[in-house]
Formats: structure tokens, C-alpha cells, sequence
């Protein structure tokens, strides 16, 4: 009894003293509009999340610890962005697969680096989520997505050159991410020798948009990019097509979704966007795609982005041999290449992807398909 005794007592110093890398399941909180005008995009997320976190389940988990996930509705409102936040970081959950806008995912990433959590968005675009988290020397807020300034960079000068000598109106919906893309597509576009006739903000969640057409045929705009997101793009082009007023409309990613056709009908038909190279086309991603299409899902924009970010953090975590966030970030970030369903990814310092690429795609007949710019 006294050996056994020894025995034990030496057993408990060994568990007490070996550090706990992992609990028993690894939470990742997916975060978005879950509900409202977006919930598409939420629903995206949840998706490509939990498509990712069966097949990591299925192949014997991370470590052998299983993903578990949980779901947050922000509906891409700012406040309740941050009140989110902070219930997450409460709950002790230490993975954040979000947040899809840019002015939700801003404040609330001041929450998360507080309380060191790693962030992680597949959506979020504007330069400001990272270039604020490197300046404040916060290491856990990155981004498995692009950047406005990257894609300004790539379609600005585009508009330059082939819309030469043409009126060129720019919108945006005052959004931080609406607005941030349009500046830096209006930077580029101006930079290539074209300027705009007109540039201002709309406000987002009106239903009539008849002055603004009026103010378009006035301008005799050609073409008219627009900084924002479907259900207000699909609502002037219809409103557009009932005064027979045509112009061509430019957007960024945010129309990668049936409910842009829904709502637009018709009247979309030969509408442009940037979106990064077709994610879908990607062999790493066949087989995800075949189950998720399996489940009755198609998985459009920014399904496969929240997935890789599901795989971002497994391997992290495998690399630091942890699920300490700060560590999980560092070992992401260590330049070595990420396989994931949008292809390999590497990381710079800040969090960002590196070496993004983009493709001009166009609706036709309700869908639509990258074109040779």
C-alpha cells in the first residue's frame, strides 16, 4: 500500500507539472451575418466551416482532439460585432472563424487581441484589420482573404485603360468596407489617367434608388463601380432597367451570390466583379465541393475561405504543437505554405495572404464565370 501510495503521488506530480496543450475539443467560433439582408454570406460561412471541420473529424481530429464549432450572429452590425466578441472571449474560446464585413471586423478584433483569441477572417477586405492589428503589435488578428488596396490594385487600372474617354461614376455605401474598396479602386483608376465624372455614397437599405438612376442618365455615365454589397446593387440595376438607362456595372466580391440574380434579374445580365481566382476551380478543393454539393449547398463565395480557415487553424495548431492562439499565429506566419481548399496560402507578418491573385468575372443568365479581361 505504501509503494502504491508512492506510486500515485509521483503519477499526480507528472500530470500537474506536464503542460496542457489541448482540451478536449478545439471550439472555433464562425462568425457572421447569420440573419438579416447578408445572412447569404453567413450561411457561407457555415457551410465551408462545417465542411471543414468533418473532414478534420473524420480524419482522426487535430492532435486526435476533435473541432467543434459555434455559431455567432453579428448581421455585419458594428455593436453587435463587438458585443459577440466579447461573449465569445468569455466563453473561453480561443478560435474566431470571422468576421465577414469589414466595419464589424475591426472594432471587434480590438476585443480579440485583448484577450489574445486568434481571428481569422475569410471575407474581410479592408487594409485597415490588419495594418491596425501590426501597428498596435497585436500578433492574432489575420486574414485568409484579400485586401482592398490589392484588388484596387488589380482592377483600377484595368477600368483606366479599357474604359478610357468614358464616364466613369463611382458609388459606395459608406460602409468601411464599400468605401475602402471604392477609394482604392478610384486611387488606381485615377493614377491610370482616367478620373470619375462623379463619386459618392449611397445609403445602404433604401428600396428606392430612382433619383439616383435620374442622376446617372444625367451624367451620361458609361460605366459605374460600385463599393458595397448585392441587395442595393440588384435594386438600381432593376430600377435602372425600368427608366432604360444602361450603363455598366463594376463591382467587387461582395455579388459572388444567387441573391445578387434574385434580386437584380435580367437587368444584371453582363455585370462585372473582381473575386480572387475562382477558389472553386482549385484541385485541392474537388473533393470538399462534391460533399458540400452533396448536402445541397453550392459553395459560392466565400464558402471555401471560411473552410481553409478551419484547415488554417488545424495546422497551426499541429505546428505549435499547442492551441495557445500567440503560438498558433506564429507558427502560421513561419513561411512555410498552408494546404487548404483555395490552394496553398503563405502569410506575411501582419496576418495577410501573400500573393493573391484575382479574376474579372460576369453574370450571364443567372451565373456567373471568370472572362478574359
Amino acid at each position: 500500500m505504501k509503494k502504491l501510495g508512492i506510486l500515485s503521488a509521483a503519477v499526480l506530480g507528472l500530470m500537474m507539472s506536464a503542460p496542457v496543450a489541448f482540451a478536449d475539443d478545439i471550439t472555433v467560433s464562425v462568425v457572421g451575418p447569420m440573419t438579416g439582408q447578408l445572412a447569404n454570406i453567413g450561411d457561407q460561412f457555415k457551410q465551408g466551416a462545417q465542411a471543414a471541420a468533418d473532414a478534420i473529424n473524420a480524419a482522426g481530429g487535430v492532435n486526435g482532439n476533435k473541432i467543434k464549432l459555434d455559431i455567432q450572429d453579428d448581421q455585419c452590425d458594428p455593436k453587435q460585432a463587438v458585443s459577440v466578441a466579447n461573449r465569445i472571449v468569455a466563453d473561453g474560446t480561443k478560435f474566431v472563424d470571422g468576421h465577414a464585413c469589414s466595419g464589424s471586423s475591426i472594432p471587434a478584433s480590438a476585443v480579440y487581441a485583448e484577450a489574445g483569441t486568434l481571428m481569422m477572417s475569410p471575407a474581410s477586405s479592408n487594409p485597415e484589420l490588419t495594418d491596425a492589428a501590426a501597428k498596435a503589435g497585436w500578433p492574432t488578428i489575420m486574414r485568409l482573404y484579400t485586401r482592398d488596396d490589392a484588388q484596387g490594385a488589380f482592377i483600377g487600372p484595368w477600368i483606366a485603360k479599357k474604359y478610357a474617354g468614358k464616364n466613369v461614376v463611382i458609388l459606395h455605401d459608406k460602409s468601411a468596407y464599400g468605401q475602402g474598396v471604392a477609394d482604392a479602386v478610384k486611387a488606381t483608376m485615377n493614377a491610370g489617367g482616367l478620373n470619375e465624372v462623379n463619386y459618392e455614397g449611397i445609403n445602404a437599405g433604401e428600396k428606392d434608388y430612382s433619383a439616383l438612376v435620374t442622376k446617372l442618365k444625367e451624367l451620361k455615365a458609361d460605366v459605374v463601380y460600385f463599393g458595397g454589397y448585392h441587395p442595393e446593387a440588384g435594386l438600381i440595376l432593376r430600377q435602372a432597367a425600368e427608366q432604360n438607362v444602361k450603363f455598366q456595372l463594376i463591382m467587387p466580391d461582395s455579388i459572388a451570390s444567387p441573391e445578387f440574380w434574385q434580386i437584380a434579374g435580367p437587368a444584371g445580365e453582363g455585370t462585372m466583379f473582381v473575386f480572387p481566382s475562382d477558389p472553386q476551380a482549385k484541385p485541392e478543393a474537388k473533393d470538399a465541393i462534391a460533399k458540400i454539393k452533396a448536402g445541397g449547398f453550392v459553395p459560392e463565395g466565400f464558402t471555401l475561405f471560411s473552410y481553409a480557415v478551419v484547415q488554417a487553424f488545424a495546422e497551426g495548431i499541429k505546428r505549435a504543437g499547442s492551441d495557445d492562439p500567440a503560438k498558433v499565429a506564429e507558427a502560421l506566419k513561419n513561411g512555410q505554405p498552408i494546404s487548404t481548399v483555395v490552394g496553398q496560402v503563405t502569410f506575411d507578418e501582419k496576418g495577410d495572404l501573400k500573393n493573391a491573385s484575382y479574376d474579372i468575372n460576369q453574370w450571364h443568365d443567372g451565373k456567373y464565370a471568370p472572362i478574359q479581361p
